[in-house]
C-alpha cells in the first residue's frame, strides 16, 4: 500500500509539471516537483490574494511547497479547483497489558479552502476501534464516527473497508475545520497480537486500499493525502462576481458557482485550453491538427473557438471541386443521404407512439413485479383473514402517494435516518400523513416485513405513532403513518428556545409515556417487539406535548418461544447497550438501556454524546453514573428542573435511571417495572400526602428498594472504576459481579 502512494505521487507530480498550468509573467512557476498556476503563487504580486499564498521552503532536497505560511504541504495544485496535501493520521496504541504506548489527536483548520465531499473518506482501522471527527460546516457543529469490532484476523476481508477491521465514512460538503479522536473498549488486550493498535484520517479515497496488514504496519506512517476543494473570492453567486471589481475570469472563460458555500471558479470556454485566472490564458486549440478533435476528411480550417469542415469523414470524390468545397459525386452522396434522413425521420415518429405505448404496458408489469416481490400477495392474504377487524393496513398506489408527496420533493422531507426519509404528505381525502421511504428490504426479510406491517397496524396505543399502510408497487416499499406536528423529543430538550416549555412534570409525564410504549410493545402486544432504536428523535409530540413514539424500521419481532435474538448489531451511538454491543444478543433489556440514556437526557439537559464536552463528560450515560458515585447528582441535573422540581422525586427517578444502565442486562428492570415506578412518582407527585407515615408501606411499594441521601440503596449498587488518565469509567461487562 505505501509503496503505491509513493508511485501515485511521481505520477501525479509528472502529469501536474506537463499542464498549461501557467503562473503570472515574471513569478515562479514550480516548487520541487509541484507546479504552482495563478491564482496560487510564492511573492506579493503572484497570487490572488493571501489565502493563494505559496511558500517554497528550500531547505528540503527537492523543494516543498507550503500552504501559506502554515505546515500544511501541497503535493498537487489543479486549477479544476482541487488542491492535494498531505495530512497527519491519528494513532492510539497498546502494549500487552494494555497500558497506552502511543496516542495523539490530529487536526486541520483552513480559513477559505474546505475538505473535498466527493474525493475524500473518513477513515477508521483496527479491531477494538472507536474513532470520531468533529468539526465545522461554516458556522454549525458536525460530528460523525466509526466503530469496528473484531476478535479474530480471519474475519477481516483485504482490500473491502466494510466494518470488520476497517470502517469508512463520507464527508460532508462545506468542512473547513476537523479534530480527529480515537478510543478503545478493551486498550486492545483482546486483539493484541494482531491488532496492537487504532488509527483513524481523513484520506483521499483513491489513495488508500485497506488490507489486513494496515492492522499494525500504519505505525510507520505519520502522513496521508488529503484533497481540498477551493474557490475565488466571497461572492454568493457568478451574477454578483461579474459586477464586483476582482472578477477572476479573464478572456475566453465562463464562471461557474461551488456547491458548498460562498465563492465561484473560472473554466475556459469550449474551443479554449489553459489558466483562466490570467489574461489571455485562455488559448484557442487547433482542433486541425488533432484528428481526434474533428471530424473532417481533408479540408478543415480552425477557427478561434472551433473549426469549420467542407467535407465530413467517410466521403471521397474526385474531379471537378465545387463551390462548396466537394466534388460533385460527394454533393450526390449527400442528397441521397438527407433523402434516407428525412425518411428515417418519418418512421421513428410512427415507432415513437408504439414506444410509448410499449413503455406504459412495461412500467405496469413493473409496478406488479414489485408488488408481488415486496410480498404484496401475502399482504392481501393476511388482510383478507382480518376482514373482520376495524384497524388494519391500507395498501396505497404508488401514484396516490407520489402526488401527496408533490413528486417526493426536498421540500417535503421533514427527516431523515438511518433506515430512510420521510416525507411530508397530503392525501386526496385531505389527511396530513408522514410517508417513510425505507431503504432496500432484503428479500430473506419480506415474511417478517409483512409480518411488521400487519402488527404494527394493529397496535392500538395512544402514544405509538399509527401505521395508516403501505405500498409495495416501488423497488423500495413506502410505509404511510399519521403526521405529528410539534417536532421530537430531542428538538426540545436540547434547543433552548423550545426548552422552557418542558417542566420537571411534563419531562415526567413523557418518560412514563414511552415506557408504557415499550413496556405495551414488551409484554402486551400480539407478538412481542424489541425497538432497537429508542432516543429523542424517535419519540415524537403533538400539540399537548404527549409522547409518540416512531421508527419502528430498526425492530425486530420476538417469537413467543424466544428470549433472544441473534442479529447484526444495530443503533445509534450513545444509546446502544454495551451488553449487546458485545454479543450481538438482543433481549427486551436492550431497549430499558437506551431508555435509561433518554431518562439521564431528560434529566440532565444533555446530549447522550457530544463532542464540544470535555473528554471525560462525553458520554453522557458514564459521566452520569460517575456523578452519582460521586454524589454530585444536582451538579449535573437540568437547573430549571432542580429549580421547580421535588428533590427527592428528582432523586428516585436518577436511581430508577441507574438502575435501567447496568451493564448486565439481568440486573435491569423490565420496561413494566419502569413504567410502574414512574407512574407510582407521578402520583406522588399529584397526592403528596401518599408519603405520610402512614403510607410509608405503599411508597416502598411504588417506589422500590429505599435509598441513602442521593437515591441509592444496596440493590442499586453498579461496580465501575475511574480511569483518571483516560477521562471515563471503565464497566465490566459482567456487571461488576
Amino acid at each position: 500500500m505505501l509503496l503505491q502512494l509513493n508511485l501515485v505521487g511521481v505520477v501525479l507530480a509528472a502529469m501536474a509539471a506537463t499542464t498549461n498550468a501557467q503562473a503570472k509573467p515574471g513569478c515562479q512557476d514550480s516548487c520541487g516537483n509541484v507546479s504552482i498556476p495563478f491564482p496560487f503563487g510564492t511573492k506579493p504580486g503572484c497570487y490572488y490574494n493571501d489565502e493563494f499564498l505559496i511558500t517554497c521552503n528550500n531547505t528540503f532536497n527537492p523543494p516543498k511547497p507550503f500552504l501559506t505560511n502554515s505546515s500544511i504541504d501541497v503535493t498537487n495544485i489543479s486549477l479544476h479547483g482541487q488542491l492535494q496535501i498531505m495530512q497527519y493520521i491519528a494513532r492510539d496504541c497498546y502494549n500487552k497489558s494494555g497500558a497506552q504506548t502511543a496516542h495523539n489527536v490530529p487536526w486541520l483548520g483552513l480559513s477559505k479552502f474546505r475538505i473535498s465531499s466527493t474525493r475524500n473518506k473518513f477513515t477508521a482501522i483496527g479491531c477494538d476501534t472507536y474513532a470520531t471527527i468533529q468539526g465545522y460546516q461554516g458556522s454549525k457543529n458536525y460530528a460523525s464516527g466509526c466503530i469496528s469490532v473484531c476478535d479474530s484476523i480471519d474475519y477481516v476481508t483485504n482490500w473491502s473497508c466494510s466494518g470488520i477491521g476497517c470502517c469508512q465514512t463520507s464527508i460532508p460538503k462545506g468542512v473547513g475545520f476537523y479534530e480527529v479522536t480515537l478510543d478503545s473498549f478493551f486498550n486492545h488486550t483482546r486483539v493484541w497480537n494482531f491488532s496492537p493498535c487504532s488509527f483513524s484520517f481523513v484520506v483521499e479515497e483513491d489513495r488508500f486500499n485497506f488490507s489486513s496488514n494496515n492492522l499494525s504496519d500504519l505505525k510507520n506512517v505519520n502522513k496521508l493525502p488529503v484533497v481540498l476543494d477551493w474557490a475565488i473570492g466571497n461572492e454568493t453567486s457568478c451574477e454578483v462576481a461579474r459586477k464586483s471589481s476582482g472578477y477572476a475570469c479573464k478572456d475566453n472563460s465562463n464562471c461557474y458557482e461551488v456547491d458548498y458555500g460562498s465563492g465561484y471558479r473560472c473554466n475556459c470556454s469550449e474551443g479554449y485550453n489553459g489558466n483562466p485566472y490570467l489574461p489571455n490564458g485562455c488559448q484557442d486549440v487547433n482542433e486541425c491538427n488533432d484528428q481526434t478533435l474533428n471530424e473532417c476528411e481533408k479540408i478543415c480550417e480552425n477557427t478561434a473557438g472551433n473549426y469549420t469542415c467542407s467535407c465530413p469523414k467517410g466521403y471521397h470524390g474526385d474531379g471537378r471541386k465545387n463551390g462548396s468545397g466537394c466534388t460533385a459525386d460527394q454533393l450526390l452522396v449527400i442528397k441521397i443521404v438527407l433523402g434516407i434522413a428525412i425518411s428515417v425521420t418519418v418512421l421513428l415518429v410512427g415507432f415513437t407512439w408504439l414506444y410509448l405505448g410499449l413503455k406504459k404496458r412495461k412500467l405496469i408489469r413493473l409496478k406488479e413485479k414489485f408488488f408481488q416481490q415486496n410480498g404484496g400477495l401475502m399482504l392481501q392474504q393476511q388482510l383478507s383473514r382480518r376482514e373482520g377487524s376495524t384497524e388494519t393496513a391500507t395498501i396505497f398506489t404508488a401514484e396516490e402517494l407520489k402526488k401527496a408527496t408533490d413528486n417526493y420533493s426536498d421540500d417535503r422531507i421533514v427527516g431523515r435516518g438511518g433506515y430512510g426519509t420521510v416525507f411530508k404528505g397530503i392525501l386526496t381525502d385531505s389527511r396530513v400523513v408522514a410517508i417513510k421511504k425505507s431503504k432496500l428490504v432484503d428479500q430473506s426479510q419480506i415474511e417478517q416485513f409483512i409480518n411488521e406491517v400487519i402488527v404494527l397496524s394493529q397496535i392500538n396505543h395512544r402514544n405509538v405513532v399509527k401505521l395508516l399502510g403501505c405500498c409495495l408497487e416501488t423497488e423500495v416499499p413506502l410505509l404511510v403513518y399519521e403526521f405529528i406536528t410539534n417536532g421530537t423529543l430531542h428538538d426540545h430538550i436540547h434547543n433552548e428556545s423550545k426548552k422552557s416549555s418542558l417542566s420537571c412534570q411534563t419531562r415526567l409525564r413523557i418518560a412514563a409515556e414511552t415506557a408504557g410504549v415499550l413496556s405495551y410493545l414488551h409484554s402486551a402486544a400480539s407478538i412481542p417487539i424489541i425497538h432497537r432504536d429508542v432516543k429523542p428523535t424517535n419519540i415524537l409530540l403533538d400539540d399537548n406535548y404527549t409522547a409518540k413514539v416512531s421508527d419502528f424500521g430498526a425492530s425486530r419481532l420476538v417469537p413467543l418461544d424466544q428470549m433472544q435474538l441473534s442479529t447484526m448489531v444495530q443503533g445509534t451511538l450513545g444509546y446502544l447497550d454495551p451488553e449487546y454491543l458485545q454479543t450481538s444478543q438482543l433481549t427486551e433489556k436492550s431497549d430499558v438501556y437506551s431508555f435509561g440514556v433518554v431518562l439521564v437526557e431528560l434529566l440532565t439537559g444533555r446530549k447522550a454524546v457530544s463532542f464540544d464536552r470535555p473528554e471525560e463528560e462525553r458520554n453522557l450515560a458514564i459521566y452520569f453514573l460517575y456523578a452519582l458515585k460521586e454524589e454530585r447528582l444536582f451538579e449535573v441535573l437540568d437547573h430549571s428542573i432542580v429549580h421547580e422540581g421535588n428533590t427527592e422525586q428528582l432523586k428516585e427517578v436518577a436511581v430508577l435511571a441507574k438502575r435501567c444502565l447496568r451493564v448486565n442486562g439481568e440486573e435491569r428492570p423490565s420496561m413494566k417495572e419502569v413504567g410502574m415506578e414512574l407512574e407510582g412518582l407521578r402520583k406522588i407527585e399529584k397526592h403528596p400526602w401518599v408519603n405520610d407515615e402512614l403510607n410509608s408501606e405503599e411508597t416502598e411499594y411504588l417506589l422500590g428498594d429505599t435509598s441513602d441521601s442521593y437515591g441509592f440503596g444496596v440493590a442499586h449498587k453498579t461496580t465501575g472504576e475511574y480511569d483518571s488518565t483516560r477521562g471515563h469509567i471503565v464497566l465490566p461487562l459482567d456487571g461488576g459481579r
